[in-house]
């Protein structure tokens, strides 16, 4: 996207100094102006493409990384843990993201063992599908399916059949792996080909970039956003900082 809209604004630059060129040709002979005169016009159309190409730059980079706290909505999404747990930490995540497996494979299970299993911490999966990830969606939508049959209990078995199986992902497999898991196939693959839920899917999208997500994996820890896989000791240091707060 970024490179398409990169060559987009390219033309329209070449387009309009050239533009600006002709008009200043025909502005010399019509008009008699100077040189100089010719000069200070292009140098204000130059001035106006740059100024073009900037705001359409900021117009794509979406909104900034959030400084303080967000109110990150949780209502209706699969929950891990305690719901009466004093931090709540929200992933956005992309099932065929490399970096979300990376978490996975990483820090998620020291979360789980010394946070969510004790009570501490619950988790909230929402889902971020990037657009240049062709399993991501349906990956996204087949857990949806999983969950409909089986609540949020069988919602992270199949992200953990996903995740642990993520070079394998395809529609395909998506299917085999909700029989492997006891779920009934005619439900899931008709919930899976009819995009039940692809309504759910597109409002975590547009509710994190709202929030200022732009990749993935993205995370609030009580509202404080951590960016990409990072290593569990990030993650300890702002847990344990929510958890000093409470009394």
């Amino acid at each position: 996207m970024t490179t398409k809209l990169s060559s987009r604004l390219l033309t329209l630059a070449v387009v309009l100094s050239v533009a600006s060129l002709a008009l200043s040709g025909v502005s010399l002979f019509k008009d008699g102006k100077s040189e100089g005169d010719d000069k200070d016009f292009n140098a204000k159309v130059e001035k106006g493409i740059d100024a073009y190409i900037a705001k359409k730059q900021a117009e794509q980079a979406g909104p900034a990384a959030p400084t303080g706290p967000v109110d990150v909505s949780i209502a209706g999404s699969p929950m891990k843990g305690d719901k009466n747990a004093p931090v709540t930490l929200v992933e956005f995540s992309d099932f065929e993201c490399p970096f979300c497996g990376r978490f996975y494979e990483g820090a998620l299970a020291q979360i789980i063992s010394e946070y969510i299993d004790k009570g501490k911490v619950r988790m909230v999966f929402r889902h971020f599908p990037l657009g240049f990830h062709a399993n991501a969606r349906p990956a996204a939508l087949a857990s949806e399916c999983a969950r409909d049959q089986d609540g949020d209990e069988m919602f992270f078995k199949f992200h953990d059949k996903v995740y642990s199986n993520q070079p394998s992902l395809s529609v395909e497999n998506l299917k085999k792996w909700a029989v492997e898991l006891g779920l009934n196939a005619s439900k899931f693959n008709n919930c899976l080909e009819t995009k039940k839920f692809d309504s759910v899917i597109e409002k975590d999208y547009q509710e994190g970039q709202s929030y200022g997500v732009s990749g993935t994996p993205a995370f609030f820890i009580n509202g404080r956003m951590i960016s990409g896989a990072q290593p569990f000791a990030a993650f300890k240091t702002v847990i344990d900082e929510e958890l000093s707060k409470v009394k």
